[in-house]
């Protein structure tokens, strides 16, 4: 890789113009990653536009580290953009993304059901929106800091895993379209974590030692059951915990507090085996509790599908971002794991792999039990 001096090779970016005449907008959260991305791309001589996107409450946010798209982080976005010599602009998104990805993560959680909220805050905002910004100021190119490759292959754009294995986000990104990869450029994802730091201190930026954001970046204290009890007050509301067959075991304090596969803050004594969340059923503030091989899926039906590949049925997929792929077979709308599958709860993603190309995904609905245990659906 390149020192601090080395030239970049505007052809890594894939624009067919020359770099005098290019235009490239990088979306900028703050963080080392896409700090380092704009680097590059300011290297390469085209023209560079940093863009930051404020997209909860600033006074909220501003005093914490390790947040994203709001308070400290716009500052550091704009003194990166300062060092590099390229424009900046903030885009107030705030109330796109309150509704687009806020008010479902409370939705979600109020249907007993595991967002992803970082999987919605892509396919809206970040990506759908922007892109179209990035149109209007007549980009050649998008440039964002994830760890994922753009491959073109037989004149067609296919989004891969990042080159770096413990950084790959290609999950998060399983709703990129056809449309938008085309304009989509990320260029730290072939490199190491290590090495886009090392980068950035070489290249003297301020957020070189940053701390990576959490994943859900709008809870400023943590507390994900405490926001949806602000949004969603319902779901504090107390209930019945039974067994697979209806038989009452105790009580709970909110289905909040609770996804499926959860097996802390259950308090259930004196049971013959550990038992799990199987299922929540948030409209009669119920959850139903089973022993570990209750989780086991064999199937599950997926909506709302992004399809980036062609005609593949066998593949790999992931329910996790941080899972391993494993064996299943496409059918239609619904997803054959070849082994039984833990781990797999509606509202999840359910993302699509043919080896280190991503095909596509969509979201869980619902999931067919691998082992046929007895279930009363008590009122």
């Amino acid at each position: 890789m390149p020192g601090k001096d080395a030239p970049v090779t505007f052809s890594a970016f894939q624009i067919d113009k020359p770099a005098s005449s290019a235009r490239i907008v990088v979306a900028m959260s703050g963080g080392v990653d896409s700090s380092v991305a704009a680097m590059l791309a300011a290297r390469t001589g085209a023209e560079v536009v940093g863009v930051t996107l404020q997209l909860y409450d600033h006074g909220e946010a501003v005093k914490r580290s390790g947040a994203c798209c709001a308070g400290q982080d716009i500052y550091d976005a704009a003194q990166v953009c300062e060092k590099l010599g390229i424009a900046h602009y903030v885009l107030d998104y705030e109330s796109r993304f309150r509704s687009g990805v806020i008010e479902r993560f409370a939705d979600d959680y109020a249907r007993g059901r595991t967002p992803v909220p970082c999987s919605l805050c892509n396919q809206g905002v970040k990506f759908t929106d922007l892109h179209a910004f990035a149109r209007e100021l007549g980009a050649d190119a998008l440039v964002t800091g994830h760890y994922v490759r753009r491959v073109v292959r037989a004149g067609k754009a296919e989004l891969h895993k990042g080159r770096d294995a413990a950084r790959d986000q290609s999950y998060f990104l399983y709703g990129t379209t056809a449309e938008q990869l085309d304009l989509l450029r990320f260029p730290i994802g072939e490199l190491p974590k290590s090495e886009v730091r090392a980068l950035a201190a070489q290249a003297g930026l301020v957020v070189a030692a940053k701390p990576d954001s959490q994943d859900i970046c709008f809870v400023p204290d943590g507390d994900y059951a405490g926001l949806v009890k602000r949004l969603r007050p319902e779901t504090e509301a107390p209930g019945d915990i039974v067994d697979l067959g209806g038989r009452l075991l105790g009580r709970h304090p909110g289905v909040v507090h609770y996804t499926v596969g959860q097996r802390r803050g259950l308090e259930l004594g004196g049971q013959a085996e550990p038992l799990y969340v199987v299922r929540i059923e948030p409209d009669a503030r119920r959850l139903v509790v089973g022993p570990k091989a209750a989780l086991a899926v064999s199937e599950a039906s997926v909506s709302d599908w992004n399809w980036l590949g062609e005609d593949q049925s066998k593949v790999e997929v992931k329910v996790r971002s941080l899972s391993r792929p494993v064996p299943a077979t496409r059918e239609g709308d619904r997803i054959r794991f070849h082994q039984p599958e833990f781990g797999v709860a509606p509202g999840q993603a359910a993302v699509l792999y043919d080896g280190d190309r991503l095909l596509g995904g969509g979201w869980i609905e619902e999931t067919v039990a691998a082992a046929h245990l007895p279930y009363s659906d008590v009122a």
